[in-house]
């Protein structure tokens, strides 16, 4: 997508409206982790060392509607001022009076955050009067936030409306370049490593990336439906019993496109998900029916890496069991390590956000992968090929 950038703007002496993710955890009114702070960080000091007056805002958990002080912004100000080593300012509103004068009180090169956006409703409903209110105070805008981007909202999509130029940020921007390079023009063989529980939730990934890829490897909860489709046994797994005809489906498409559908081979397994659990392997077709597959078993590992290997662009969505126990997180792990050692033979490695990005964080390889996405939800709607309205309101 051919977007304006941050680069693309004269900063200096202007009022630029920034739309970051801060939807930080929290823990007794303290961040707990400062990640999507940080990765929001070359944008803003873009901003600031190019003279601008810098504007912040977020949305921050689910309030309902209305100010909660559980979900106030003002605990990112010591973060934020840590990071940037600049002092910033704190507006108790993001509209208004008090937002009003904030902004007027700023010089160049000065950060001021606003109050979570979601204290107003009409945030979520994208409300043109209260997204001319947020316009009123930036001249420009940009958007860094791409964990919001599938999320037509004020702060994302209404605002742009009211600005003649409105701007990718850099994390943005990498986010773009990465998932849309990967399925515009990927470097092949091409191969995506898809997981998660069910099926229902990848279907329209599963299907968009039929005509993209060269091989699709699919472990986790929604490996066992496919199963089934084949006429397997999976004893207690986990089956989405209306989705089996949709997995015969999805088979015989990949089968006409010449895409290799790959499924695991055998199970790390239990009678239930528990650290105390008993655990055995069982190949995939003998699971007996008083245990569930709970991760992929070694020789799918095995099996994985064989299929990896070699691939030049490996797209990443969704762990390959319930690793958040250490049980059954071997499988994952193991996909971690795979594609970290591709990565450093010259692949491209993406990571979708959500719980892949927080099995490779487990996992401590992070560091070794090409891109790991911040938003779960946005690179899985850009993954199914839909249109991002928080990207497409940006200017061409």
């Amino acid at each position: 997508m051919k977007k304006l950038s941050i680069e693309d703007l004269q900063l200096s002496g202007r009022r630029v409206l920034m739309r970051v993710d801060f939807n930080v955890p929290l823990k007794d009114g303290v961040v707990k982790d400062d990640l999507r702070i940080r990765e929001s960080l070359p944008s803003i000091m873009k901003v600031v060392n190019s003279g601008g007056k810098l504007i912040l805002m977020s949305h921050l958990g689910r309030p309902k509607g209305g100010p909660a002080p559980e979900f106030s912004l003002k605990p990112v100000v010591p973060v934020l001022e840590k990071l940037t080593g600049k002092k910033v300012r704190f507006a108790d509103d993001c509209i208004g009076p008090v937002a009003e004068e904030a902004v007027s009180n700023l010089k160049n090169g000065d950060i001021l955050l606003l109050e979570n956006l979601r204290f107003h409703k009409e945030e979520e409903a994208n409300d043109a009067g209260f997204a001319e209110k947020l316009a009123f105070l930036g001249d420009l805008y940009v958007n860094d936030a791409f964990g919001s981007a599938h999320r037509a909202h004020a702060s994302t999509e209404g605002v742009t409306h009211f600005f003649e130029q409105s701007a990718a940020g850099y994390l943005m921007k990498k986010e773009l370049d990465f998932l849309g390079g990967a399925l515009a023009n990927p470097k092949r063989p091409f191969a995506a490593l898809l997981g998660g529980a069910k099926i229902s939730g990848k279907i329209d990934v599963i299907t968009n990336l039929l005509g993209k890829v060269d091989k699709i490897l699919i472990g986790g909860g929604m490996a066992f439906t496919f199963l089934k489709a084949q006429g397997k046994e999976i004893g207690g797994s986990l089956l989405e019993a209306d989705k089996v005809d949709l997995a015969t489906d999805l088979l015989k498409q990949a089968a006409a496109k010449n895409v290799k559908l790959i499924l695991p081979v055998d199970f790390a397994c239990a009678a239930e998900v528990s650290e105390s659990a008993s655990v055995s392997y069982h190949a995939a077709g003998s699971i007996p029916a008083n245990l569930k597959g709970l991760d992929i078993g070694p020789e799918s590992v095995k099996l994985f890496q064989g299929e990896l290997n070699g691939c030049k662009t490996v797209v990443w969505n969704g762990p390959m069991g319930v690793f958040e126990i250490d049980k059954f997180a071997l499988g994952t792990m193991e996909m971690a390590k795979v594609l970290a050692d591709l990565t450093g033979s010259g692949a491209v490695t993406i990571v979708g956000g959500g719980d892949s990005a927080a099995a490779v964080a487990k996992s401590g390889l992070e560091k070794k992968f090409s891109h790991i996405s911040t938003g779960g939800g946005a690179s899985l709607e850009f993954l199914e090929g839909k249109v991002l309205p928080g990207v497409a309101a940006l200017t061409d």
